[in-house]
């Protein structure tokens, strides 16, 4: 998984390079296809659960699961750009969200405060731990600045299969399980602008904020250890 997380973080390098206004969507979607094929992984988001592309592009109030297309990006959008991949029967998943050229003060901070509840959530991904405290501390660093999380997408676990247990809310719960050594976890705080409530559009994929405000979203796979959390991605 270690060597499957580099090669994803690498392709995401990529994309973040030639993210720029007037690429569309579906491009991005191509060079997702071409740079896991020549780095020797497949994509894992293809065909999941009928998912149509290799890589999920959500722009604006977009929050997760955009599916790319014709749409071209324009100076002032925010992207995420959320993707995995599988190398030898493993899969790994990573996201970030990029600004297209100058961006607003709050999406400047908003994408600073989702990346940051995300260290805050890794931080607590130790041995002996509990999932409710990398749950609690992404919530509490996102709602201490002003922003959202939102509650219906979860992060989980991951490995053989994309998604496994547990699932990883973005705020506070209950303690849940205890953290093991070698667990790997897919972190992935979803933070909003204005309020936590979504909708899904008309295509059944793509969810939105419902109040139409800015989201951003940042995600890494973690190996659980017996000192600090590995970040694989």
């Amino acid at each position: 998984m270690r060597q499957c997380g580099r090669i994803l973080a690498a392709i995401l390098d990529k994309l973040r390079m030639e993210l720029r206004a007037g690429i569309t969507t579906r491009q991005l979607d191509t060079i997702m296809a071409k740079e896991s094929r020549q780095r020797g992984v497949d994509p894992s988001f293809k065909g999941y659960h009928g998912f149509p592309a290799n890589l999920c592009v959500s722009v604006n109030d977009e929050i997760v699961h955009g599916i790319p297309g014709e749409r071209v990006l324009r100076q002032g959008d925010i992207v995420s750009l959320d993707a995995g991949v599988i190398l030898k029967g493993f899969h790994t998943d990573a996201a970030i969200t990029v600004g297209v050229g100058e961006i607003s003060q709050q999406a400047k901070e908003l994408i600073a405060v989702t990346e940051c509840s995300l260290n805050a959530g890794i931080a607590q991904a130790t041995k002996g731990a509990h999932i409710g405290d990398i749950s609690a501390a992404i919530q509490t660093y996102a709602e201490s600045r002003g922003f959202s999380v939102v509650r219906e997408y979860t992060g989980h676990g991951v490995g053989r299969e994309l998604h496994e247990d547990p699932q990883i809310p973005n705020f506070a719960f209950d303690k849940g399980p205890v953290l093991q050594e070698g667990m790997t976890l897919a972190i992935e705080p979803m933070v909003n602008a204005g309020g936590c409530r979504t909708k899904v559009a008309p295509n059944r994929w793509t969810v939105l904020t419902f109040d139409g405000k800015l989201s951003a979203h940042f995600e890494h796979t973690i190996a659980v250890t017996a000192g600090e959390p590995e970040i694989l991605t």
